[in-house]
């Protein structure tokens, strides 16, 4: 594809980011009073995780912030996006806060302040404290009334400081792969259970939302990160086009129809009527949920293309994230999910800057003036050392520079997308994953913990830097 010959030029204050979460990459996990997370429990139990790998000590981020947040000022980021480890701050999910835990994500942010560089902080990035899954975990409500407190206790510890803040990253993962499919922590595979988790994390957005607008100054702003899908019909038939309406539903209803419109759809209550009742919906919980928001946050990979049962497919799947017997997608095992063409990433999912694009213009639709960011957006692939140690990888460069031009794309088509943060800052543990797939724009030596930036990290310093993409070929 030849070079466009117009610059593609960003707004002057839009946010050249990038993106990581607690247990991904902090590792010290039983240090200065931090107790076991969803996902250190998953991880450690066999069959969980490939090669049974777990998050214990990641890429020592805990032990190494300070020269990690000197790496992405070298290359030229002004944003960062991280999440907070529940069980680092608040042990057992309940009751007062551990000051060294605070005193880590304090120091973080003075140093990511120090070097130039906003954070935005993301309160839930699927590591529930253990003992709240003892409890019953996201299926119960009380899980919801435990987040708030705790979105209280960081708001209130960080809130004079870090100005972006995300309550939930992803909530479909953790309600649908975590209690659904059961490939994420903590592994349980209840449709129902998915579902009333689904609402409660609905919940526990909303009361999050309130308790950091009660703690925090007024110019903040508060943001949740969808992975809404992009679900396109296998062709127009009418059956097609009912299996895209349910998996839609499913997707992205279920979030953004309470979040954005006071409402779940009725479709999609129809839907799931043989699986749950709904009665955990409480007077008032609608209202809770429908926070006015500052920001939208969109997380975008690949697109779904899906078709009634009847149609061959490549049969039901986890949505990349992993393989299950069971589905993610309760109520809707009429519905046959396809391989999307054209070329795919070192995970098997398509390269499809359309997507993006797609994905951005709709919420711009169904949220008129609110402001969006991509709060994640990348790619892995086979990265390995060249003799000389440099880490060249062509395919994402072409990757970024793909859907970097279709983010501008929808700025010029009118979205107010105010930032991009690419997924990842640097190689980690990728859940069920292990370390076998790498999506940092810096290489990790896992051996050695030394970090080495990528070619692609070189790229995106020189559009952070110009605000303009870089030709496909400018460091290679």
């Amino acid at each position: 594809m030849p070079e466009p010959v117009t610059p593609v030029t960003f707004p002057p204050a839009f946010l050249w980011g990038a993106a990581t979460s607690a247990y991904q990459i902090e590792g010290a996990v039983r240090e200065d009073g931090r107790t076991p997370s969803i996902w250190d429990t998953f991880s450690h139990t066999p069959g969980k995780t490939a090669g049974g790998e777990t998050g214990d000590i990641a890429v020592e981020h805990y032990h190494r912030y300070r020269d990690d947040v000197a790496l992405m000022a070298e290359l030229g980021l002004t944003a960062y996006r991280f999440s907070i480890s529940w069980s680092r701050v608040q042990p057992t999910g309940r009751g007062p806060a551990v000051q060294r835990g605070l005193d880590f994500y304090r120091n973080l942010v003075d140093e990511l302040l120090a070097h130039g560089i906003k954070p935005a902080v993301t309160l839930y990035h699927w590591d529930l404290p253990q003992e709240l899954e003892d409890a019953g975990g996201w299926p119960e409500r009380d899980t919801a009334l435990r987040f708030a407190e705790y979105a209280q206790i960081v708001g209130d510890a960080l809130g004079d400081r870090v100005e972006q803040w995300i309550t939930l990253n992803e909530p479909w993962c953790s309600a649908f792969l975590g209690y659904g499919s059961g490939v994420h922590a903590p592994g349980r595979t209840d449709p129902a259970a998915s579902l009333r988790a689904a609402h409660h994390l609905n919940l526990a957005h909303g009361l999050g939302t309130s308790a950091l607008r009660a703690t925090m100054p007024a110019r903040n702003s508060v943001a949740v990160s969808l992975n809404s899908s992009v679900v396109r019909p296998l062709s127009q038939d009418p059956a097609d086009l009912a299996a895209a309406r349910r998996i839609d539903d499913l997707a992205n209803g279920v979030f953004h129809g309470p979040m954005l419109h006071g409402a779940y759809p009725e479709t999609l209550l129809t839907a799931t009527s043989s699986v749950t009742d709904w009665s955990y919906v409480l007077d008032g919980d609608l209202a809770a949920i429908n926070q006015p928001l500052d920001a939208l946050g969109l997380n975008y990979y690949t697109p779904t293309l899906v078709s009634a049962a009847a149609a061959s497919a490549d049969g039901p799947r986890a949505d990349g994230h992993g393989a299950s017997s069971f589905s993610p997608w309760p109520g809707a095992d009429d519905v046959a999910f396809h391989q999307t063409p054209g070329e795919r990433t070192e995970m098997g999912w398509t390269i499809d800057p359309t997507g993006l694009h797609d994905l951005i213009m709709r919420y711009s639709g169904e949220a008129p003036g609110l402001p969006l960011y991509v709060t994640e957006n990348g790619a892995a692939y086979d990265d390995k050392p060249d003799p000389d140690g440099r880490v060249h990888d062509p395919e994402r460069i072409a990757y970024l520079h793909g859907h970097l031009s279709a983010v501008r794309q929808a700025i010029a088509d009118g979205a107010d997308v105010r930032g991009y943060y690419l997924w990842s800052l640097m190689d980690n543990f990728e859940w069920a994953y292990g370390y076998g797939k790498r999506f940092g724009a810096v290489y990790v030596d896992y051996a050695t913990q030394a970090r080495t930036p990528k070619s692609s990290a070189l790229w995106y310093r020189q559009a952070a830097r110009t605000g303009t993409l870089p030709p496909v070929t400018a460091v290679e």
